[in-house]
């Protein structure tokens, strides 16, 4: 009787231990949950508060040149043309950012659409460094593409793959400072993959500021206290765009020695 009364209280020691457990764990997985509802919310916030300030930007440059050309006051035609062209520049700066904030609604909703088709990935590749380089060369950045004669084609969208390179080479271009260097290379990494890396001298990432990067609506150094402008956009849209060709997106970057992007992207060889 003792060595079973022993046995029994034993029995519900180690009972009551594991549901105390249980409990505990659970407790914890609602607070990591609650924590991390709290931060996307408040990332939601700063993105609505600084969006603000990137909407009126172009919308008061727009107002503002417009009423100049408008106004009582007689103008030159040099001057007409170019507050025109300063209007234009502001519309589709306006028109940008409103195109992010509809891809990341259809993204996060599921109805995002691609067009596939087949495509000359080093032809992409190219085109999209050149659209950026200028944007390089004002700051005296050194471009560095490092590309094999032949690489493997790609089913995917054309705009949209073109807009992923273009994203991630103008954050590159942004977070680096004057007289940086900004390397895109390619290589396939076997029949089925290609990979493709942007790799910059800029100021870098903590690893708590690339996870809030890489949310929607996130972005390291909220607020107003931000060196740079932008909505934050371009790498959570970046890394959704990619997965949706079946590829993957990784980062490395370490603050104040830069920052790697690397995205793999199945060849047209391994489409299903």
């Amino acid at each position: 009787m003792p060595s079973r009364g022993r046995t029994s209280l034993l029995s519900r020691y180690t009972l009551d231990m594991g549901q105390c457990v249980s409990r505990q764990r659970g407790e914890q997985a609602l607070k990591a949950a609650a924590m991390d509802q709290a931060l996307a919310n408040r990332a939601k916030n700063e993105f609505l508060a600084n969006m603000s300030h990137e909407l009126r930007t172009p919308l008061n440059a727009i107002i503002g040149f417009s009423d100049l050309i408008t106004g009582p006051k007689p103008m030159a035609l040099e001057k007409i043309v170019e507050y025109a062209g300063l209007i234009n520049g502001a519309g589709r700066h306006l028109l940008e950012i409103i195109t992010d904030i509809l891809d990341v609604a259809k993204i996060e909703s599921g109805t995002f659409e691609l067009d596939r088709d087949s495509h000359d990935l080093r032809e992409l590749l190219i085109h999209a460094a050149a659209l950026v380089e200028p944007r390089m060369l004002d700051k005296r950045q050194k471009l560095s593409v490092m590309l094999p004669q032949k690489l493997p084609r790609v089913i995917g969208d054309a705009r949209r793959l073109k807009q992923v390179l273009i994203n991630l080479l103008s954050n590159a271009n942004k977070f680096t400072p004057q007289g940086g260097s900004i390397t895109l290379a390619a290589v396939a990494v076997d029949a089925h993959t290609v990979a493709v890396s942007i790799r910059d001298t800029g100021c870098g990432m903590s690893a708590a500021g690339l996870q809030l990067a890489l949310r929607p609506f996130g972005q390291v150094r909220g607020g107003h206290t931000r060196a740079h402008e932008g909505t934050g956009l371009g790498l959570p849209i970046a890394k959704a765009l990619i997965e949706l060709h079946g590829g993957k997106l990784h980062i490395d970057s370490f603050e104040g020695r830069g920052t790697t992007v690397a995205f793999t992207i199945p060849a047209e060889e391994s489409q299903p």
